[in-house]
């Protein structure tokens, strides 16, 4: 890092490893701690414990600020001083550019990559520039020891910890910032059953946000929280609601039409398909922005760019049964599998340019 090292420390909390984890980390100079815990399990209670680990060891409030991040995450050189520059203005939580190593691995770990790119560049960018409050995705943000000093350290469970951390801080009068020059590679899954494992849980967990905070956030849009209580209302509103009784309709109407022998049923059929065809143009047209705007920071070959363009809604559409799944199903934490070993200089190489 571009960044004095003697004011950076690494803590590692080794959650339930079956591996060399907590002895390579600390063969590398981080502090690491061990946790195993099958009953409680998930990030938030990983953060937790780190922070308390933290709090009994060196206490709290002995750093400005906490970075928190994935073990799989790659940083830019310049990432941390980009993001103090961020929280030195005043900001006391800032998110950062979410990228991608392993963009070119298949159509699944493209979708994910480029709604993460699109995510940072057109929601929090623009978010950014309004004036009003970004989100935290994940991973890769940075929070002021006052905040995790008033939170008792981290108290957030749900299986979105990040949404939930989110939409609580806005409640409490925080305004997130976002850092563009801040980049971190994260890594994306590759196969469809990981991927349906992950956004089953995200897609439960923003129910879960939706269900603890609606009310609250319902009343900070007319009261102190504004257009951040609004955006973040719409953002974890369950939408899949509207698309479910949208397709009962047409699918009564069907029947309805078939029964007594109307032409009209070739107009519902025909409905559904325009339905499915601006679907498909509105998910590539956003695509297209993004990859577009942001072309040098994507880093594969320029024909996967443009292939994945074209596979990108139909990773979207995947999001429909997973969404109502997650209605009906009880869903508990699962970690994700991590293979890909690639440095900076690999995901960055000009042959990928």
């Amino acid at each position: 890092q571009k960044y004095p090292a003697e004011c950076i420390d690494i803590f590692v909390v080794a959650d339930n490893c079956t591996d060399e984890t907590a002895a390579v980390a600390r063969q590398a100079g981080a502090v690491v701690w061990e946790r195993s815990n099958r009953q409680y399990v998930g990030k938030g209670y990983a953060l937790a414990f780190l922070f308390g680990c933290i709090e009994e060891t060196r206490g709290l409030g002995t750093y400005d600020g906490y970075f928190i991040f994935d073990a799989d995450n790659l940083l830019d050189e310049q990432y941390i001083a980009r993001m103090n520059d961020v929280f030195s203005a005043g900001y006391r939580i800032v998110t950062s550019y979410r990228n991608s190593k392993n963009y070119a691995s298949n159509w699944i770990s493209a979708g994910y990559s480029l709604w993460f790119i699109r995510e940072s560049r057109y929601l929090n960018g623009a978010r950014m520039l309004l004036g009003t409050s970004c989100a935290v995705s994940g991973t890769g943000f940075l929070v002021h020891r006052d905040i995790i000093l008033r939170n008792g350290g981290w108290n957030h469970f749900l299986l979105t910890e990040d949404i939930e951390f989110t939409v609580d801080s806005i409640l409490q009068g925080e305004r997130i910032g976002y850092c563009h020059d801040a980049i971190l590679y994260d890594e994306q899954p590759v196969t469809f059953g990981q991927s349906w494992r992950q956004r089953l849980r995200w897609a439960k967990g923003f129910l879960q946000v939706f269900h603890n905070y609606g009310t609250k956030m319902l009343r900070g849009i007319f009261a102190y929280g504004g257009f951040s209580c609004f955006d973040m209302m719409m953002a974890i509103f369950p939408a899949i609601l509207l698309t479910i009784t949208g397709a009962l309709i047409n699918a009564a109407g069907a029947v309805v039409s078939f029964l007594y022998y109307d032409w009209n049923t070739l107009t519902l059929l025909r409905s559904v398909l325009e339905t499915l065809r601006n679907a498909y143009g509105l998910l590539f047209a956003v695509g297209l922005v993004t990859v577009v705007t942001e072309w040098r920071r994507i880093h594969c070959g320029a024909l996967q760019k443009i292939l994945y363009l074209f596979t990108f809604p139909l990773f979207m559409f995947t999001y429909i049964p997973i969404s109502v799944t997650a209605l009906f199903k009880k869903v508990e934490w699962t970690p994700i599998s991590h293979s890909i070993t690639r440095s900076l200089d690999d995901v960055r190489s000009p042959s990928e340019r």
